[in-house]
C-alpha cells in the first residue's frame, strides 16, 4: 500500500539531509531530527530558519513554525479516536508518533471501506518513518540525490497517489465543499501572503465549512 510514496518520500528526504548539511549540521543530528521528529514540512521549514548561534526568541521562532505547519494533526488524530480507543496505551502512543498524511490518508480509506486491523495503520507508518530516516543518510552524503525532481516528474507522486486514495472517498458535492473552500482559500493567501500563512487560512477556512455544514 506504501509501495507507491516511496520514491517521493526518498527524494524529499534526500533533499532534507543535503538542506541539513548546508546549515551545518552534524550527520547525527540530521538523522536525529528525521528520527525523533518524523515530519518533513516541518523539517524543512525549521531549516529555512535555522540558526547558528540560538536564542530564546529563535527557539520560540522554530517552536512556533513547527506547530504551525503541524497543526492539522490535531484534527487527524482526533479523526483517529474512535478506531484506536481500544487499543493500549504504549500502542496509541506509537501509532500517533507515527502519524503523517500519508499513513492517515491509507487508514482512513482503509477504515471507509470496513476494516478494522490496526496493523494497516501501524505498518504503513513504520515502513514510511524506516524510510524516511534511511533516505535522510544518502542526502546528507550526496547532497541532493535528484537535484531537479521536476526534471523527473517525481514531484506528482505524492500529489497523484493522493489523489487516487481520494477518488473512492467521494461522497458526493455536498461533504466535499469544505475541502473545495480549503484549498481555494488556501491558493489565494498563497498568492497574498508570504511564507506558510496559507495552510492556516486553508485548514481554517476548511474547519469554519465543515463546521457550519454540520448537523
Amino acid at each position: 500500500m506504501t509501495l507507491p510514496l516511496l520514491p517521493s518520500i526518498v527524494v524529499f528526504a534526500a533533499a532534507f539531509g543535503s538542506l541539513a548539511a548546508q546549515k551545518g549540521m552534524t550527520w547525527d543530528q540530521a538523522l536525529a531530527m528525521s528520527a525523533i521528529v518524523f515530519a518533513g514540512a516541518s523539517q524543512m521549514v525549521s531549516l529555512e530558519i535555522w540558526r547558528e548561534v540560538w536564542s530564546v526568541p529563535a527557539l520560540l521562532e522554530v517552536m512556533a513554525v513547527t506547530a504551525f505547519v503541524n497543526a492539522r494533526m490535531i484534527l487527524m488524530g482526533a479523526s483517529l479516536q474512535p478506531w484506536l480507543k481500544h487499543a493500549a496505551g504504549p500502542q496509541q502512543a506509537l501509532m500517533l508518533f507515527l502519524l503523517t498524511d500519508a499513513n492517515w490518508l491509507l487508514g482512513a480509506r482503509y477504515c471507509s471501506e470496513g476494516g478494522r486491523d490496526l496493523g494497516i495503520y501501524l505498518g504503513s507508518g513504520l515502513i514510511l518513518w524506516v524510510v524516511w530516516v534511511a533516505a535522510t543518510w544518502p542526502g546528507y552524503l550526496a547532497g541532493a540525490l535528484v537535484p531537479e525532481p521536476r526534471r523527473y516528474g517525481l514531484d506528482l507522486l505524492m500529489p497523484i497517489f493522493f489523489s487516487a486514495m481520494l477518488a473512492p472517498l467521494w461522497k458526493g458535492i455536498w461533504p466535499a465543499l469544505p475541502w473545495a473552500v480549503a484549498g481555494c482559500v488556501a491558493l489565494i493567501a498563497h498568492a497574498l501572503a508570504p511564507g506558510y500563512v496559507f495552510i492556516m487560512a486553508g485548514a481554517l477556512a476548511g474547519a469554519l465549512t465543515g463546521a457550519l455544514l454540520d448537523d
